[in-house]
């Protein structure tokens, strides 16, 4: 393992964005999927956007590497990972 980070706020941000565009775009979505469906959607982002924002989900993601002879080729950093 070489990293884990938290990606909490960033997917309640993507979430409200997402619910946003879902709601400005109603009409269109409505043509395409039932009414149903659409407002399963809307209260499953928004919920789960407000569980982020209150701290009760969160979302990590992991690097993994699989070494080859001890050396995973991998930048020693973030800072080194953002550069290359």
């Amino acid at each position: 393992m070489r990293d884990v980070e938290s990606l909490r706020e960033h997917y309640g941000l993507t979430l409200h964005h997402w619910l946003e565009r879902l709601e400005a775009h109603a009409e269109d979505a409505r043509r395409i999927i039932d009414d149903t469906t659409y407002r399963i959607w809307r209260l499953y982002m928004a919920g789960a956007a407000y569980r982020f924002r209150r701290s009760c989900l969160n979302v990590y993601q992991t690097l993994l590497a699989k070494p080859l002879h001890g050396e995973s080729r991998l930048p020693l950093t973030r800072e080194d990972w953002y550069r290359a």
